[in-house]
């Protein structure tokens, strides 16, 4: 396991950074050759090793250099079915547990950003990162009664960012076992959003104007945000003094606690994606805390923004009476982009299995009255179906990229949502969006 122990500077060239990464790449290169080469002299060689040895060589690289690489583990780690286990165990300490700054750059960022350091801007303020993840770390500080967390943006994130992507690219291509091509229609989307995400000025508006527009949603809070001590580079937001949401799920609190809050975060999701078309586009556990029985959203720095063409279509798709008829499904799917015209009528047929099994299995929360994300049956069952696809090679031969880019954070966040209420074993209501209410919900319910 990576330790936490700080570090007093970030490549911030991209020779340097060119070289860690090109670095890091042969050696999981190499160490693929080793495993391959000892299992055609002996017969044996342990995948769970190799896997081992190449997430620490990653996630050290990753979390060394900060910005991209260690952006790319963060959300890896989200979707756990598509790591192995000693990938996910690494990359999760990219959610708020990665290795700090030391002080002199953080008093040197806020002398560039504010004029001044730290200790002459608030009475008190920690010399260590209370939290440090992808983009920046956090400390904690006062002024008067109020007190603060301070994230402050790693020195060189932004300028490195689409050389650090490039780079990063093969390792993502080896880690995941996916074509260059399909890592590159998936890149292209991350690097977006994490260019916005650079910019804590947009975080800082966006942060204040989701929290107002969600503010009504029952169980949910935010944090206030002040603008004077917020630049490009640092954002100051209240303090929350609550406890992390995956400590929370592990406690023992009750069952009906646990339903409370998973059904304020479903809420809170549901509102975004179907009434605003505007969401919070990273749901991993430390961007959540429980305080007082209420469940605080952090860090509106990774939004999506959702076209309404796009909306209409996609979420036709949680429509089983379309999904159901043979015809209009394959219909549907064209028109998203699931299946393209360079398709025979052979592949289509296996796409078309592909998608409404994945579909019926995805969206049956959406298909029931209220649904148990306890229910260990089901994460066994999306785990299993993940890994059978994987492996089918019928399946690899023809899943080039597929769908709209739109769908990428989307998808992502519906995985993550799932996750954490997975971990917290609620049992909620997840009501069907509005465009599909002209059906009778009685047609479309799952017995």
């Amino acid at each position: 396991m990576a330790t936490n122990k700080e570090q007093r500077s970030i490549p911030k060239y991209k020779l340097a950074r060119a070289a860690s990464l090109v670095t890091t790449g042969a050696k999981i290169g190499g160490n693929y050759a080793k495993y391959y080469a000892k299992k055609k002299i002996t017969g044996e060689a342990s995948k769970e090793e190799l896997h081992r040895v190449n997430a620490e060589e990653s996630y050290s690289a990753f979390s060394t250099l900060k910005g991209g690489p260690l952006k790319v583990a963060q959300l890896l780690s989200v979707d756990q079915n598509i790591l192995p286990p000693a990938y996910q165990e690494q990359f999760a300490q990219a959610q708020y547990s990665a290795p700090p700054l030391s002080y002199p750059l953080v008093s040197r960022t806020f002398k560039q950003e504010l004029g001044k350091v730290p200790d002459k801007l608030f009475d008190t303020f920690t010399k260590s990162a209370v939290n440090a993840a992808s983009i920046g770390q956090v400390h904690k500080a006062t002024l008067g009664d109020q007190t603060y967390a301070v994230k402050i943006q790693y020195p060189g994130v932004a300028q490195s960012l689409k050389s650090d992507l490039r780079l990063v690219k093969p390792i993502a291509v080896r880690i995941l076992g996916i074509s260059a091509k399909d890592i590159d229609y998936y890149f292209r989307e991350v690097e977006e959003r994490l260019l916005e995400e650079t910019d804590y000025r947009l975080e800082l508006k966006r942060s204040i104007d989701l929290s107002k527009r969600t503010s009504h949603l029952k169980d949910i809070r935010f944090p206030k945000y002040f603008s004077d001590h917020s630049t490009r580079r640092i954002l100051t937001m209240e303090w929350i003094d609550g406890m992390p949401l995956d400590k929370w799920a592990e406690s023992d609190v009750s069952q009906a606690e646990r339903d409370r809050i998973g059904q304020a975060m479903w809420d809170f999701y549901h509102f975004q994606i179907h009434d605003l078309r505007e969401f919070h586009a990273d749901p991993h556990p430390g961007n959540f805390l429980i305080k007082d029985g209420l469940l605080y959203v952090l860090d509106f720095g990774c939004v999506k923004y959702l076209e309404e063409d796009f909306y209409q279509l996609y979420f036709q798709l949680l429509d089983m009476n379309q999904v159901l008829d043979d015809s209009t499904f394959v219909e549907l799917l064209q028109k998203v982009g699931l299946i393209l015209p360079k398709d025979n009528a052979a592949d289509r047929l296996i796409l078309k299995d592909l998608y409404r099994e994945s579909i019926e299995l995805l969206s049956r929360p959406f298909q029931r009255e209220t649904f148990d994300f306890g229910d260990p049956q089901y994460v066994k069952e999306i785990y299993a179906f993940s890994e059978r696809t994987q492996k089918d090679k019928e399946i690899r031969r023809i899943n080039t990229a597929r769908g709209s880019r739109h769908a990428v954070y989307l998808n992502r966040t519906y995985y993550g949502l799932y996750n954490l209420l997975a971990q917290m074993r609620s049992n909620i209501r997840a009501e069907i969006p509005e465009l599909l209410r002209n059906e009778s919900r009685d047609e479309v319910l799952v017995s």
